[in-house]
């Protein structure tokens, strides 16, 4: 069954008369007989009584016109909200992103997104947690993208995907040759590592509760460029994810276990916030791209394994 089979019975049961549906869809009145006999044969019933030039709906055919109008009137919504979304989405979209997503991951997603919406200006802010939730709340925000909440809150939270933490060292630290480290051999040990007031710095802290272990922190920085140059100058040890440091910063990756730390990045929107197509667009490219991030990072993973 296709869709022209549903547009040549529609038209023929608003008629009633195969010269005239014939003549509204432009074809032949012997096509749209055969593709009518096609559909009947598909269904299994016959959906029109033929009476010499009188033609009648069917039981069957009336009970089907009621679904297959329903169903084409959807397919026609769809179609015109493609076409929409495809080359008519305008307007200013509003995104909230913490510091890590605005090293590589949100400028990726604005070129994808400008690529098929150059009508629509993107404002990016670079927020804490905190402020991209307060600005959801306000309206003055669209969308963020953060991580998940340590308390459930009023926002609405779509996680994308699991991302592993790792302990961040310069080639001359005590660990650097280590392909894994336990979370308890960091008990006491020099770290730089975001402020308390930071959900990912809480996350850590209850990972080396779980363990037993209280290390020394000896700085504490806000921003992660910073704190990645301080670990490269000094025997200082840091934890951050592993996307967040440089191929060619000279620094050296480990993984942790037991607990390995791991967070959930994910867009948080206001409930009760009507949903723009802009930002119906660009959630998608971020759900898009994030697949794409996480399915990279579970081989790179795979990789330094074996």
């Amino acid at each position: 069954m296709e869709l022209r089979h549903l547009r040549y019975f529609i038209a023929l049961a608003g008629s009633l008369n195969f010269t005239r549906a014939a003549e509204r869809l432009h074809v032949t009145q012997s096509t749209l007989s055969h593709q009518i006999k096609q559909l009947e044969e598909e269904i299994g019933a016959a959906l029109f009584d033929r009476a010499g030039k009188r033609v009648a709906l069917t039981g069957a055919g009336d009970e089907f016109l009621h679904y297959c109008t329903k169903a084409l009137h959807e397919i026609d919504l769809g179609l015109g909200a493609l076409r929409q979304n495809g080359s008519e989405v305008a307007g200013e979209l509003h995104i909230g992103s913490t510091h890590t997503f605005n090293l590589g991951f949100i400028p990726g997603c604005i070129a994808a997104f400008h690529e098929r919406h150059s009508r629509v200006k993107v404002v990016v802010e670079e927020l804490s947690a905190d402020h991209i939730a307060a600005r959801l709340q306000q309206g003055t925000l669209d969308l963020g993208i953060a991580y998940r909440p340590a308390v459930p809150g009023p926002l609405q939270f779509e996680p994308l995907y699991n991302e592993e933490m790792v302990l961040v060292v310069a080639k001359g630290h005590a660990l650097a040759r280590r392909k894994r480290v336990r979370m308890v051999e960091l008990h006491r040990m020099p770290m730089a590592l975001l402020p308390a007031s930071f959900a990912t710095r809480q996350m850590l802290d209850e990972c080396f509760r779980s363990c037993g272990a209280e290390p020394q922190v000896v700085a504490e920085i806000n921003t992660l460029a910073p704190m990645m140059d301080l670990v490269g100058k000094t025997q200082l040890a840091s934890i951050v994810a592993a996307n967040v440091v440089s191929p060619h910063s000279g620094l050296v990756v480990v993984r942790l276990e037991s607990p390995t730390p791991v967070r959930t990045p994910g867009m948080l929107w206001s409930p009760v916030a009507r949903e723009s197509a802009p930002t119906r667009a660009f959630s998608a490219i971020v759900r898009k791209l994030a697949l794409r991030s996480s399915l990279k990072d579970v081989a790179q993973r795979a990789g330094r394994a074996a």
